[in-house]
Protein backbone atom coordinates (compact mmCIF):
# COMPACT_ATOMS: atom_id res chain seq x y z
CA UNK A 1 0.00 0.00 0.00
CA UNK A 2 2.73 2.42 0.60
CA UNK A 3 4.70 1.75 -1.82
CA UNK A 4 1.99 1.99 -4.31
CA UNK A 5 1.17 5.67 -2.79
CA UNK A 6 4.61 6.24 -3.11
CA UNK A 7 4.53 5.62 -6.93
CA UNK A 8 1.62 7.61 -7.32
CA UNK A 9 3.42 10.62 -5.38
CA UNK A 10 6.21 10.20 -7.98
CA UNK A 11 3.89 10.05 -10.83
CA UNK A 12 2.14 13.35 -9.90
CA UNK A 13 5.53 15.33 -9.41
CA UNK A 14 7.02 14.05 -12.55
CA UNK A 15 3.68 15.35 -14.32
CA UNK A 16 3.94 18.15 -12.55
CA UNK A 17 7.64 19.25 -13.25
CA UNK A 18 7.28 18.27 -17.26
CA UNK A 19 4.50 20.47 -17.29
CA UNK A 20 6.63 23.33 -15.45
CA UNK A 21 9.15 22.55 -18.38
CA UNK A 22 6.64 22.82 -21.24
CA UNK A 23 5.09 26.35 -19.58
CA UNK A 24 8.79 27.79 -19.60
CA UNK A 25 9.55 26.73 -23.26
CA UNK A 26 6.35 28.08 -24.31
CA UNK A 27 6.87 31.29 -22.62
CA UNK A 28 8.06 34.15 -25.20
CA UNK A 29 10.46 36.82 -23.39
CA UNK A 30 13.50 38.35 -23.87
CA UNK A 31 15.35 37.56 -21.10
CA UNK A 32 17.79 40.07 -19.47
CA UNK A 33 21.35 39.35 -20.44
CA UNK A 34 24.42 41.36 -21.30
CA UNK A 35 23.85 40.68 -24.84
CA UNK A 36 20.74 41.82 -25.37
CA UNK A 37 22.52 45.24 -23.41
CA UNK A 38 25.59 44.91 -25.75
CA UNK A 39 23.40 44.43 -28.65
CA UNK A 40 21.55 47.74 -27.59
CA UNK A 41 24.19 49.43 -27.27
CA UNK A 42 25.20 48.70 -30.43
CA UNK A 43 22.30 49.57 -32.32
CA UNK A 44 22.05 52.51 -30.45
CA UNK A 45 25.70 54.23 -31.89
CA UNK A 46 24.81 52.84 -35.13
CA UNK A 47 21.54 54.65 -35.43
CA UNK A 48 23.39 57.83 -33.67
CA UNK A 49 26.00 58.14 -36.11
CA UNK A 50 23.41 57.70 -39.30
CA UNK A 51 21.25 60.28 -37.82
CA UNK A 52 24.28 62.33 -36.71
CA UNK A 53 25.75 62.55 -39.48
CA UNK A 54 22.69 63.06 -41.86
CA UNK A 55 21.53 66.30 -39.75
CA UNK A 56 25.17 67.64 -39.57
CA UNK A 57 24.94 67.79 -43.53
CA UNK A 58 21.76 69.22 -43.71
CA UNK A 59 23.47 72.17 -41.79
CA UNK A 60 25.20 72.84 -44.99
CA UNK A 61 23.91 76.09 -47.15
CA UNK A 62 23.98 74.04 -50.49
CA UNK A 63 21.15 72.08 -48.34
CA UNK A 64 18.52 74.98 -49.27
CA UNK A 65 18.54 74.14 -52.73
CA UNK A 66 16.67 71.00 -52.49
CA UNK A 67 14.19 72.01 -50.42
CA UNK A 68 12.04 73.41 -53.34
CA UNK A 69 12.66 70.26 -55.22
CA UNK A 70 11.01 68.68 -52.43
CA UNK A 71 8.29 70.67 -52.32
CA UNK A 72 9.33 72.00 -48.71
CA UNK A 73 9.83 75.88 -47.31
CA UNK A 74 13.58 76.85 -47.22
CA UNK A 75 13.15 78.67 -44.21
CA UNK A 76 13.02 75.05 -42.06
CA UNK A 77 16.37 73.67 -43.30
CA UNK A 78 17.68 74.27 -39.56
CA UNK A 79 14.51 72.39 -38.04
CA UNK A 80 15.41 69.99 -40.26
CA UNK A 81 19.07 69.68 -39.31
CA UNK A 82 18.47 69.98 -35.53
CA UNK A 83 15.49 67.62 -35.83
CA UNK A 84 17.98 64.54 -36.80
CA UNK A 85 21.19 65.87 -35.22
CA UNK A 86 19.97 66.28 -31.44
CA UNK A 87 18.14 62.93 -31.34
CA UNK A 88 20.91 61.24 -32.95
CA UNK A 89 23.12 62.55 -30.11
CA UNK A 90 21.11 61.63 -27.58
CA UNK A 91 20.27 57.79 -28.86
CA UNK A 92 24.43 57.73 -28.89
CA UNK A 93 24.23 58.32 -25.33
CA UNK A 94 21.58 57.09 -23.98
CA UNK A 95 19.55 60.20 -22.51
CA UNK A 96 15.57 60.84 -23.29
CA UNK A 97 16.40 57.42 -25.60
CA UNK A 98 12.66 56.64 -25.88
CA UNK A 99 11.62 60.30 -27.03
CA UNK A 100 14.25 60.68 -29.80
CA UNK A 101 13.58 57.47 -31.17
CA UNK A 102 9.51 58.65 -31.10
CA UNK A 103 10.84 62.13 -33.09
CA UNK A 104 12.94 60.10 -35.72
CA UNK A 105 10.12 57.76 -36.28
CA UNK A 106 8.06 60.96 -36.87
CA UNK A 107 11.00 62.50 -39.47
CA UNK A 108 11.34 58.94 -41.15
CA UNK A 109 7.30 58.24 -41.68
CA UNK A 110 7.45 62.09 -43.11
CA UNK A 111 10.69 60.92 -45.33
CA UNK A 112 8.28 57.76 -46.36
CA UNK A 113 5.27 59.04 -46.71
CA UNK A 114 5.69 62.47 -47.93
CA UNK A 115 9.57 62.51 -49.92
CA UNK A 116 9.28 59.12 -51.43
CA UNK A 117 5.52 59.01 -51.69
CA UNK A 118 6.13 55.13 -51.79
CA UNK A 119 6.85 55.10 -55.57
CA UNK A 120 9.90 53.26 -54.75
CA UNK A 121 11.33 50.71 -52.39
CA UNK A 122 14.19 49.22 -53.15
CA UNK A 123 15.75 51.68 -55.91
CA UNK A 124 18.49 53.85 -54.58
CA UNK A 125 16.09 56.73 -53.26
CA UNK A 126 13.95 54.52 -52.62
CA UNK A 127 12.12 53.67 -49.02
CA UNK A 128 13.57 50.48 -47.67
CA UNK A 129 16.27 52.85 -45.68
CA UNK A 130 13.67 54.88 -43.84
CA UNK A 131 11.40 51.76 -43.01
CA UNK A 132 14.96 50.38 -41.66
CA UNK A 133 15.81 53.19 -39.69
CA UNK A 134 12.13 53.39 -38.69
CA UNK A 135 12.03 49.95 -37.88
CA UNK A 136 15.40 50.68 -35.80
CA UNK A 137 13.85 53.58 -33.99
CA UNK A 138 10.62 51.46 -32.88
CA UNK A 139 12.78 49.25 -31.29
CA UNK A 140 14.60 51.68 -29.46
CA UNK A 141 11.03 53.08 -28.47
CA UNK A 142 9.74 49.59 -26.80
CA UNK A 143 13.66 48.65 -25.17
CA UNK A 144 14.39 51.68 -24.27
CA UNK A 145 18.63 52.22 -24.03
CA UNK A 146 19.98 49.69 -22.04
CA UNK A 147 21.89 49.25 -19.04
CA UNK A 148 25.17 50.60 -21.37
CA UNK A 149 23.44 54.07 -21.08
CA UNK A 150 23.79 57.18 -19.27
CA UNK A 151 20.18 57.02 -18.55
CA UNK A 152 20.30 53.96 -16.84
CA UNK A 153 23.83 55.28 -14.91
CA UNK A 154 21.49 58.23 -13.12
CA UNK A 155 19.03 56.39 -11.61
CA UNK A 156 16.47 59.25 -10.97
CA UNK A 157 15.12 59.49 -14.87
CA UNK A 158 11.93 57.69 -14.77
CA UNK A 159 11.64 54.61 -17.34
CA UNK A 160 9.44 56.13 -20.10
CA UNK A 161 11.37 58.57 -20.46
CA UNK A 162 14.83 57.20 -20.41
Amino acid sequence: MIQSLECQINRLSYKLVSFEKQRVLADAEIRPSKFVDISLFGLRLAIGAIFIAVGFIKFDPSFVTYLPQMGLPTELQYLFALQEFVPGILITVGILTRISASVLSVVMLGIIFYINKLSSFIEPNGAAYPVILLAASLVLITTGPGKISISHLVKKIPRFLQ
